[in-house]
């Protein structure tokens, strides 16, 4: 077994800036497998807390309903009421930074804008999803390693003319409880897929990037957290921090935000991270119903900015059941309406935070050397990781042990990651 510590304070040359539009920001061979990431285990080595039966509750298919699931715990940042939280102390000045008189915009709905579908879509497979190899091409020393369940006909942002725009790509898996993030995301002919950068979530658990290292997204956060979806706004609540964009950012971050994209040295210019709520104040009435929701939310779990890109956008998912003119109303709300959220601790490079990355104690197969269609079981002893992967067959796991049958000779890596860093080691098995 060999073992490789990477702190998650990468050198800031290698700082991903992605300075993106809107709510986007800014040879490798197929692997089969049917969901086997699931296997049972005590959750010990990262993701543990909800039963992944949680998120069995979610149908499968674009654009599918979640049926009330609600992604990370409650007592994720994301899922905070955050109503009666304190104040900044420079609100008021932020707010005239930005723009007191920008309205909100939903950068999201039905049919299509300039030839694509208006929002960020997503779908939900089932764990028979076959698992594919992903191939980087930017920042793979940022991202966690496949396979990961994407389809070959997996929606990407700006379909169906996505052009090189941000192209990001998200699945939910309603089996292994597992959300996959791409950015930048290309389809090769043989079913695997290249992308800029990745990102694994646990859906059960308050997963974080290590600190400094981006996402998907420019901020190191989930993008499918924060989308304003048909399904939650039609049942009459969401039950989250909504996703949104400023022009400018600074250097800087604050949880749940990981990473900072910066462009502006404005001590006024918004951290990653930083959450806007609207003023309870304000009077929502003269609003339709599935504003209402919207606002609502705004007001009890607030907005977090995860990208440099348009000024107050407001991400969602694509429906052909939104009500374009409905939505355009949330135009009306200024950003003098809001006001900036406590920001505690904020992280610039002088504080990140330092600590240990995951330890992993052992890595062993069961055999070393087998026939070819022989099974052998991996297993490891992993402590204070926030989740594991294991490469190549497999992806994110949970629990302590796996089965694989290895079709030739292969070395398997396993990757334990916090918010730390990243620790990895390598096992081989032989086939005769």
């Amino acid at each position: 077994m060999q073992i490789r510590v990477r702190n998650g304070v990468a050198p800031w040359v290698f700082l991903l800036a992605l300075v993106l539009t809107g709510c986007g920001g800014t040879s490798s061979t197929s692997t089969s497998g049917t969901g086997s990431n699931g296997n049972s285990g005590s959750g010990g080595n990262g993701g543990g807390g909800t039963s992944t039966g949680a998120c069995s509750v979610m149908s499968t298919g674009v654009g599918a309903s979640l049926n009330g699931f609600v992604p990370f715990t409650s007592t994720s940042l994301w899922n905070t009421d955050i109503s009666s939280a304190s104040i900044d102390q420079n609100s008021d000045a932020i707010i005239n930074f930005i723009g007191p008189s920008i309205g909100l915009h939903p950068d999201f709905g039905s049919g299509q804008y300039n030839g694509s579908d208006i929002g960020i879509p997503y779908t939900i497979v089932s764990g028979t999803q076959g698992m594919v190899s992903i191939d980087f091409t930017a920042y793979g020393s940022e991202s966690d390693p496949g396979p990961m369940p994407i389809p070959s006909g997996a929606p990407i942002e700006g379909d169906p003319n996505p052009g090189n725009g941000d192209r990001h790509v998200l699945v939910l898996d309603n089996s292994n409880c597992f959300l996959y993030e791409l950015y930048s995301s290309y389809p090769n002919n043989d079913g695997t897929w290249n992308a800029a950068s990745t990102a694994v979530w646990d859906l059960i658990s308050n997963e974080q990037r290590p600190y400094t290292w981006t996402s998907a997204d420019a901020a190191g956060l989930p993008i499918f957290a924060g989308l304003v979806r048909y399904d939650e706004v039609a049942a009459g609540k969401i039950s989250h921090a909504l996703r949104f964009t400023l022009p400018q950012s600074q250097a800087a971050f604050i949880p749940p935000a990981s990473h900072w994209a910066s462009n502006s040295t404005n001590s006024l210019a918004p951290p990653m991270g930083m959450r806007l709520r609207l003023k309870a104040s304000y009077n929502i009435s003269s609003f339709s119903t599935n504003v209402q929701v919207v606002l609502t939310a705004l007001k009890k779990y607030g907005m977090i900015m995860a990208d440099n890109g348009s000024a107050m956008y407001i991400c969602g998912a694509p429906d052909n059941r939104w009500d374009n003119a409905d939505l355009h109303n949330l135009s009306q709300v200024p950003a003098s309406a809001f006001e900036v959220v406590q920001m505690s601790p904020i992280y610039t490079a002088a504080n990140v935070p330092q600590g240990a990355a995951p330890s992993i104690s052992s890595f062993t197969s069961s055999s070393s050397s087998v026939s070819s269609g022989t099974s052998v079981k991996l297993t490891w002893n992993v402590s204070d990781a926030m989740y594991v992967i294991v490469s190549p067959q497999l992806g994110a796991v949970r629990g302590t042990s796996v089965s694989v049958t290895p079709a030739q000779t292969t070395t398997y890596t396993l990757y334990a990651t916090n918010q730390y860093g990243r620790t990895t080691a390598t096992v081989t098995v032989t086939v005769n």
